[in-house]
């Protein structure tokens, strides 16, 4: 049977963990093709040292910032380097998303526009409509976000697939079979309204309005589905020819 691994580096925020579950929960309940899931904590568990036995990886988002560069980030990006050397289908969201580009020669750092947080409209670049795994989705879409930091320039060699107007760098793909998305595909409608909430102080204190911010936020059936179309396209590699 294939197999997903996910790798956690961090937890959703107490609040939306106790009401909602944690990342690994939403990004499993998203998968709706037959496949086992792995869980490894990367924050304190020691990596896999046989990648290739895994049909598919997904890097999750934390609120650690990528830019402090702790060890057992480094190590994960190191390790994410290498399975891009080989190959391995890779999704790495918002600080996964981070960590690649970083750990492949790109820049991470604060975004110069500030937080990032709601329900936000991005722009599919003309390699983003031709993409494999963008391709399902219209040129403008929602999706959730929740980052204070964004990858500030890109590895070299690595494609930009999508933008929005506070952050040019939105979705990459280096190689064939890595992306990273710096907007959070698993996150549904409330989780981000519960996430609006506990940001409620940092978010008045930085000049945002939390109260604005809830009422725009909205379902993002469209993004929720790259989790599944990245695993069909993991599972079965001519999908991408298609």
């Amino acid at each position: 049977m294939p197999t997903v691994l996910i790798l956690k580096t961090g937890s959703a925020v107490d609040c939306v963990r106790d009401a909602l579950g944690d990342f690994e929960d939403w990004f499993s309940a998203a998968l709706n093709i037959l496949c086992s899931v792995e869980v490894l904590d990367c924050t304190r568990e020691p990596l896999p040292a046989a990648v290739d036995s895994y049909t598919a990886i997904i890097v999750t988002g934390s609120a650690a910032m990528v830019s402090h560069r702790e060890d057992w980030s480094e190590r994960t990006g190191a390790w994410l380097k290498d399975a891009v050397a080989r190959g391995n289908p890779i999704l790495a969201v918002c600080y996964g998303h981070q960590l690649l580009a970083q750990a492949l020669g790109g820049t991470v750092g604060p975004n110069p526009n500030g937080r990032q947080i709601g329900s936000r409209k991005v722009h599919l670049t003309g390699e983003g409509k031709q993409d494999a795994l963008l391709c399902t989705l219209p040129e403008y879409f929602v999706a959730q976000a929740s980052h204070a930091e964004s990858v500030l320039s890109l590895p070299e060699g690595a494609v930009r697939l999508a933008c929005m107007e506070t952050d040019k760098n939105y979705a990459f793909r280096i190689g064939e079979n890595a992306w990273g998305v710096q907007f959070h595909p698993e996150f549904s409608a409330e989780a981000t309204r519960e996430y609006i909430k506990a940001r409620r102080d940092a978010l008045v204190s930085e000049g945002l309005d939390p109260d604005e911010l809830h009422s725009q936020v909205q379902d993002t059936p469209l993004a929720h589905a790259l989790i599944n179309r990245f695993a069909e396209l993991a599972i079965n590699p001519l999908l991408r020819a298609s």
